[in-house]
């Protein structure tokens, strides 16, 4: 496991990485009460959060934005596997010092996050959702900067700035609209069956049934929930994996696409290019 901390004004930024072919069960604590949101990457690792006799799992977290407060009773166990490693970015502030924030951050905590400003308990979990493409997008940059030295703090800087931006934009987007939760959690079943199903995935109406939700409303709320229509973010999540596995040479251009359902190299490399800005052979 990698842990990097990092203090910009009064946040401190906790970057933490872990690969292991084996299952591996790490934990952590924090030193003070604490008030953060955590970014979830690509890895996909099993979170636990335990607090006295309480438990609460995550076995899903691939682009998980997720917010609480915890304090130092409070223990964050994950278990990293070789399908299963760890891709985790927490931006956190203590409560006595969200009131000194910069730029109006102060005040978006108080309004936005106001029962973890105000816990009532050892853990207070906050709004959750997936992140938009844009959120993934910044995720991805910084767990694969390529600068050095001065510039590569600049760069961080800046895109840790811009991720809790857009989480604050689409935490007020989300609160603005009116989708009850049990249809958010049956949106949330839509997308772990394209994220298991990547190379096959079902068609609209097979979702629809598996998950006890029309069409329309399938159509029309995804997007809503998570900025793209249906097929768009299967498409993206496709994208992402290919880069990931060509990048890590873990396979060949024709092997990435294969394994995440194209058919056609040609189709899959302008796709690629499209969202990316360079052709797949040109990874480094």
């Amino acid at each position: 496991m990698v842990r990097d901390i990092i203090d910009i004004n009064d946040f401190t930024i906790l970057v933490e990485t872990g690969h292991s072919e084996k299952s591996t069960v790490d934990s952590c604590y924090f030193d003070e009460p604490l008030v953060a949101v955590a970014f979830y990457g690509s890895g996909n690792v099993d979170l636990c959060v335990k607090y006295g006799d309480k438990e609460k799992d995550f076995n899903y977290t691939k682009g998980l934005a997720l917010s609480f407060y915890a304090n130092e009773k409070v223990e964050f166990i994950h278990t990293v596997s070789a399908l299963k490693s760890l891709e985790c970015i927490v931006i956190a502030t203590s409560i006595k010092a969200i009131e000194k924030l910069p730029n109006h951050e102060g005040e978006l905590f108080g309004e936005m996050l106001n029962e973890l400003v105000n816990p009532s308990d050892h853990y207070v979990e906050g709004p959750s959702f997936i992140m938009t493409p844009e959120m993934q997008a910044i995720v991805d940059s910084i767990f694969n900067i390529q600068y050095t030295g001065k510039t590569k703090m600049m760069f961080f800087r800046s895109q840790i700035t811009a991720l809790l931006s857009h989480f604050f934009g689409q935490l007020a987007n989300l609160k603005a609209k009116d989708i009850k939760m049990p249809e958010r959690e049956k949106l949330n079943q839509a997308k772990d069956i394209l994220l298991n199903n990547l190379d096959n995935p079902p068609s609209l109406s097979e979702i629809s049934r598996q998950i006890g939700l029309n069409t329309f409303k399938l159509k029309k709320n995804f997007k809503e929930v998570f900025g793209v229509p249906v097929f768009k973010y299967l498409q993206n999540e496709r994208l992402t994996l290919a880069h990931k596995m060509i990048r890590n040479q873990e396979a060949t251009v024709q092997e990435a696409a294969w394994h995440v359902g194209y058919d056609s190299l040609s189709s899959f490399s302008n796709a690629f290019e499209k969202k990316f800005g360079y052709r797949p052979s040109q990874i480094k």
